[in-house]
């Protein structure tokens, strides 16, 4: 494993530098990203990158446009996902292009949890990214169902996985009660469009095995199916 910086040293890289190998960019905690990488590097042989950018404020960067708090004393959003997937395209993607010796390699973006909203959303603004990997992702944002079903992605992406823990959806939140509908909803219409996707359910809530998950993800991407935990 090689681990470099880029972007102003905000940006950190895994994997060798100067081959086709697809990169994974990672909207994450910076201390989750080498646990993603090798999660993931312990379960396939196939060669991969990731590429990690921290996120300083979840609720304004992630969500694609405002909305009140879903929680009671809870924060807004801020709805600057449009601002996020701008930068993403033009500024953190090509660098991170640069420092991996990697022009032409596909990327595709992954995200947890909100960051897993944002991984969906981008697909419908730009064409940049080969497809996402949105685990545990926020789709029960309000708005987004419809938004997500009344239109197709910007390009056509290569692959999208989409995965959730099987407790998700029971919670008290009304809003957040509807994550698995939402999700399998956004996926089957995916299937619909003629994208190469999967859905999976892990065990656990929205709080476990974050890390695991992601890699997972990454496995599914790398070989069309992801090994058991």
């Amino acid at each position: 494993m090689e681990e470099q910086k880029a972007a102003n040293n905000a940006l950190r890289l895994f994997g060798e530098r100067g081959n086709h190998a697809p990169i994974f960019l990672l909207l994450a905690e910076e201390s989750e990203a080498e646990a993603v990488f090798r999660a993931a590097a312990a379960r396939t042989g196939a060669p991969f990158r990731l590429a990690s950018l921290p996120v300083e404020n979840w609720n304004d960067e992630l969500s694609p446009w405002p909305s009140p708090p879903v929680f009671r004393g809870g924060d807004a959003f801020g709805g600057l996902g449009d601002e996020t997937v701008q930068r993403l395209e033009t500024e953190v993607l090509p660098a991170a292009r640069r420092a991996l010796e990697a022009p032409t390699a596909p990327c595709f973006l992954l995200g947890y949890s909100l960051a897993g909203l944002l991984a969906v959303y981008a697909l419908y603004r730009t064409e940049s990214f080969a497809g996402a990997v949105s685990a545990s992702g926020s789709l029960w944002y309000p708005g987004f169902r419809d938004y997500a079903l009344s239109r197709s992605p910007a390009g056509k992406p290569e692959k999208v996985c989409f995965s959730l823990g099987e407790r998700e959806k029971k919670t008290k939140n009304p809003r957040m009660r509807e994550v698995q509908a939402d999700t399998e909803a956004v996926f089957g219409h995916f299937r619909s469009l003629g994208i190469p996707c999967s859905f999976r359910l892990d065990p656990g809530g929205h709080f476990q095995d974050a890390e695991l998950r992601l890699a997972l993800g990454i496995v599914w991407v790398l070989e069309g199916e992801a090994p058991g935990a």
